[in-house]
C-alpha cells in the first residue's frame, strides 16, 4: 500500500458533553481520531476515570491503538465572581483588587493571585475574557490595580486575564495541576501536556515530578507554547521536551497577531530540525461548532499546518461542545489527505542527527524511498525507532510499527505517518517476529504478495539488542 493510501497528519479531538458517551467515542475512533484529549481546566476525576476506561475498552475491541492526552489547566490568573454581568465602557475606569481589598467606589472585581499587584506596572496591557476586552494599566498600590477601559465589554465572574510580555511569579506547576498529572499516572494516560511552559525549567520539574511518582506506563511531556516567554526560550523548551504544542489560542494573546503564523511556521520548523513531533491546536474549524461546513479561512488553516508536515492537528471547542464533531473530523481528514499529495516544506532535510541509530533509520528511509518500498516495518521496544522513522519523512511508504505492548503502541500514535502495531516479540529468533508481522499485515490486507518491504529491527536476540536493516520481497 502507497503512503497515499494513508493519512499521514494525526487528528486530536477534545472530549466533552458532545463526545464522551460510549457511542460517541466509537464513532470518532472509527471517523480517525488518533489521539483523544482530555481537558482539566473543566474535567473531574470520575469522568476521567470512565472515559479512560471506555476508551481503552475501544481501543481493545478495535484493536487500534488510541493516545490519550491529559491536558493540565496550569497557572492562570483569573477575574472573581461577580454578582452579575459588569457593562464597561471605553474610556472608564476599573478596579482589580487582591487579598480582599474592596474599593470605596467605582466598578471592581477581585483577582485570584495574590501577588497580581506586584507584577504589573502602569503602561502594562491587560486582556480579559480570551482577547474580548482590552485595558490598559494605569496605576497600583499594593491591593489595587486601577485600569482604563479600551473596548467596550461585560465581564463576568472568573474570566481568565493575560498579560501580554508581564513575567508573572505563578508556579509552573499548581497544586491542582499535581493532582491531575498523579490522576493521569495512576489511569495511565499516554501524554501530559504542561500549560503556559515559560522556560526549559518547566519541563525539568515536570519530569523530576514524574519520577518522584513512578508508574507502569510514564507519559511523554507536551510542552505548550502560548507565551511570549516561551517563544523567546523555545530552541531551549524543544529540546528538554518530548513534545511541542502550538497553542495559538493564548499565544496569539500574548504576541502581536501578525507574528503569529511566523511564530507557528518557526516552531515547526525547529520541531522538525530537532526531531520533536508537533502538534497544531487552537480555532482550527472553529465556525463548525455551529456551522456544517468550515470557512474558506479555516480551510487554508488546516492546509497550511499540514503542508508544513506537523505530526497533529487539534479540535478543541468544535468537538467538546460542537454541534458537528464528526463533521469536524472529516473536514480534516479530506484536507489533510488532499494536502499530502502537494509534498510539503521538508524541514526534517536539515535534522540534527545525533547518534548511531537516527542515523541508521536515516539510511533506512532513504532506501525505502529510492526503491518506493511499499512499506517500512519498524521493530521496537520503546518507540524511538518509529520516532526516528516519523522524523525523517518518509516520500511513499507507509511506517508500521510494532510494539510488543500496547501502552507502547499508544504512545506512537501522534507520530506522523506511523501506524502503530502490536506483535508478541521472539527473544530467541528476531526473524519468526518479523515473519508474524508480516503474516500480520497480510491477514488484514496491508500487505499482498509482490509487495516489498524495508525492515528495521531493534529488538532482542538472547542477551544482545540487535539493529538491523533489509530489504524483503514478499512471495
Amino acid at each position: 500500500m502507497s503512503i497515499y493510501g494513508i493519512r499521514k497528519t494525526k487528528i486530536i479531538a477534545t472530549l466533552g458533553p458532545a463526545t464522551d458517551s460510549p457511542e460517541m467515542l466509537e464513532r470518532l475512533i472509527l471517523a480517525g481520531v488518533n489521539v483523544l484529549r482530555l481537558n482539566m481546566s473543566h474535567a473531574k476525576p470520575e469522568w476521567v476515570r470512565r472515559v479512560v476506561q471506555d476508551i481503552r475498552g475501544l481501543s481493545e475491541r478495535h484493536q487500534r491503538a488510541i493516545g490519550i492526552l491529559l491536558d493540565t489547566q496550569g497557572p492562570s490568573i483569573r477575574t472573581g465572581d461577580v454578582a452579575e454581568k459588569i457593562s464597561l465602557s471605553v474610556g472608564e475606569r476599573f478596579t482589580f483588587t487582591v487579598r480582599g481589598k474592596i474599593p470605596a467606589q467605582g466598578k471592581w472585581t477581585s483577582v485570584g493571585y495574590d501577588q497580581f499587584a506586584d507584577d504589573v506596572h502602569a503602561g502594562d496591557t491587560l486582556i480579559v475574557d480570551n482577547g474580548e476586552m482590552k485595558m490598559r494599566i494605569l496605576s497600583k498600590t499594593a491591593d489595587t490595580v486601577e485600569c482604563e477601559v479600551l473596548t467596550d465589554g461585560t465581564l463576568g465572574s472568573r474570566r481568565h486575564i493575560n498579560l501580554p510580555g508581564v513575567h508573572v511569579s505563578l508556579p509552573a506547576l499548581t497544586e491542582k495541576d499535581k493532582e491531575d498529572i498523579q490522576l493521569g499516572l495512576e489511569v495511565g494516560v499516554d501524554y501530559i501536556a504542561l500549560s503556559f511552559v515559560r522556560e526549559s525549567k518547566d519541563i525539568e520539574l515536570l519530569r523530576a515530578f514524574l519520577k518522584q511518582h513512578p508508574s507502569a506506563h510514564q507519559p511523554q511531556i507536551v510542552a505548550k507554547i502560548e507565551h511570549q516567554f516561551a517563544v523567546n526560550h523555545f530552541d531551549a523548551i524543544a529540546r528538554e521536551a518530548d513534545v511541542i504544542m502550538v497553542a495559538r489560542g493564548d499565544l496569539g494573546i500574548e504576541c502581536n497577531y501578525e507574528e503569529l503564523p511566523i511564530i507557528q511556521r518557526r516552531i515547526v520548523k525547529t520541531c522538525q530540525q530537532l526531531g520533536r513531533p508537533v502538534i497544531v491546536a487552537t480555532h482550527m474549524l472553529e465556525s463548525m461548532i455551529q456551522s456544517p461546513t468550515p470557512t474558506r479561512a479555516e480551510i487554508t488553516d488546516v492546509a497550511n499546518a499540514v503542508y508544513e508536515q506537523s505530526d497533529a492537528i487539534m479540535l478543541s471547542g468544535e468537538t467538546t461542545v460542537g454541534k458537528h464533531p464528526l463533521g469536524c473530523i472529516e473536514v480534516m481528514d479530506t484536507i489533510a489527505r488532499r494536502i499530502e499529495r502537494s509534498g510539503g516544506t521538508n524541514y526534517q532535510e536539515k535534522a540534527e542527527l545525533t547518534s548511531s541509530r537516527q542515523k541508521l533509520v536515516r539510511s533506512a528511509v532513504g532506501l525505502a524511498d529510492d526503491i518506493k518500498a511499499d512499506a517500512m516495518l519498524i521493530f521496537t521496544k520503546r518507540g524511538h525507532m518509529a520516532r526516528f522513522a516519523s522524523w525523517m519523512r518518509p516520500r511513499h511508504s507507509v511506517v508500521y510499527a510494532f510494539t510488543d505492548r500496547w501502552p507502547t503502541a499508544d504512545g506512537m500514535t501522534l507520530l506522523r505517518g506511523v501506524i502503530p502495531r502490536v506483535v508478541a516479540f521472539n527473544s530467541q529468533d528476531p526473524d519468526r517476529t518479523v515473519d508474524a508481522a508480516v503474516a500480520q499485515l497480510m491477514n488484514d490486507g496491508l500487505l499482498r504478495r509482490g509487495n516489498t518491504v524495508v525492515v528495521v529491527t531493534n529488538m532482542a536476540s538472547g542477551e544482545r539488542i540487535v539493529d538491523g536493516v533489509k530489504i524483503r520481497a514478499l512471495d
